[in-house]
């Protein structure tokens, strides 16, 4: 069977950040605006006030102090409290390939491959902006790429998903080299309104080369050992905004429109899952949780990462087992895991194992076990 290796990543982070006390700050100018508007329906006990956002809930919800996005001015403006990202015209690339672009060169040039070596691109994501033309044939266009392209939507667990869909496609010979990209502009589909989910998301891409191992000439080589994948329905992660709103009358502004859920029942359903999926998957391969250099995993909440290295260690992970990039980058969706694994894995020695594991709405996870050559 043909070997898989990923040999190169990209990560574009945009220019703008927003720390928590400045998010805090507008929601909460907000909620004073909101509450004194309704002032009288609040006195007469027909409406509760809507209470203050706080840095320190933040942190001790989510372990999140800060993100970037792609647009900080529409999201700090007490009476938008979303981005405003100038719409293009047909003939301008997209936003998210223009993202792609950037991340795409990075992972090609760290692979040591040119954009005509690449036979397919899966752009993988939980928003796409048009349902076509597909902004992944638009990045091979402006890539010059060869071969074939398309997207696909698994939510958080986009990226992990479309590792295995081009790691299996080069296993059977129908390619020789893919590249995946994942541009997340979370900070669309965020509620600045909702006190419990207003400061979870940031926005970032990134890119990642897979190749046959025999063709491979990058220093730097991540054998995949096996991917492996599953979903279960729930609606505890929800987004109703889809093509049928306009034909069903629904309001395309109401809040179901944008990213619902459910954090405590997440929490309590999606980790076991998840460690489950992890420890079942190590066991297939003769391996454990002791054989693991290195755990990089979804970055949605740091209390849900060191509940699932714990449970698959079986035992508290030690600094830099379970690299953590959402104090800095926040919930980047099908991003985070790719961003954790760009960032922190050159340090590890050749022969180390390590998962890359992502998950969310669905639900649905994904599990990469990789080894460094």
């Amino acid at each position: 069977m043909t070997d898989v290796v990923m040999t190169g990543t990209g990560l574009f982070t945009p220019e703008h950040a927003i720390d928590n006390d400045a998010l805090v700050a507008a929601f909460n100018a907000w909620v004073d605006a909101e509450n004194t508007r309704h002032a009288a329906a609040i006195e007469a006990g027909e409406r509760e006030p809507l209470a203050y956002s706080s840095s320190e809930f933040i942190v001790k919800a989510s372990g999140i102090h800060s993100r970037f996005v792609m647009d900080a001015a529409g999201i700090l403006d007490p009476e938008r409290m979303r981005p405003h990202l100038p719409r293009r015209s047909n003939d301008e690339p997209s936003i998210q390939c223009e993202m792609g672009l950037k991340a795409a060169h990075q992972a090609l040039a760290a692979a040591g491959v040119q954009a005509t070596d690449i036979d397919m691109i899966i752009v993988a994501c939980s928003n796409l902006e048009r349902p076509y033309p597909a902004i992944a044939v638009e990045l091979q266009a402006q890539l010059g790429a060869a071969g074939f392209a398309f997207d696909m939507n698994v939510a958080c667990s986009s990226a992990t998903f479309a590792i295995d869909l081009a790691a299996n496609a080069i296993r059977a010979g129908n390619v020789r080299r893919a590249l995946i990209v994942n541009p997340e502009i979370c900070s669309a589909h965020l509620n600045f309104r909702d006190r419990d989910s207003h400061f979870i998301f940031g926005d970032a891409c990134t890119a990642i080369v897979l190749e046959d191992a025999a063709l491979a000439t990058a220093a730097s080589r991540f054998e995949i050992l096996g991917t492996r994948l599953v979903t279960r329905f729930s609606n505890a992660i929800r987004n109703n905004a889809g093509f049928l709103n306009r034909v069903t009358d629904s309001d395309p502004l109401a809040t179901d429109k944008l990213f619902v859920q459910e954090g405590r029942r997440v929490f309590k359903e999606v980790c076991p899952m998840v460690a489950a999926l992890i420890s079942d998957h190590l066991a297939s391969l003769g391996l454990s949780g002791q054989d693991l250099a290195r755990m990089w995993l979804h970055q949605a909440n740091h209390h849900m990462n060191d509940l699932i290295a714990r449970r698959v260690l079986g035992r508290d992970p030690a600094p830099g087992e379970a690299p953590i990039i959402l104090d800095r980058y926040a919930n980047t969706s099908s991003a985070g895991s790719i961003i954790a694994f760009h960032l922190h894995r050159e340090d590890l020695a050749s022969g180390a194992t390590g998962v890359v594991c992502s998950f969310g709405a669905g639900y649905s996870a994904g599990c990469i076990v990789v080894r460094r050559v």
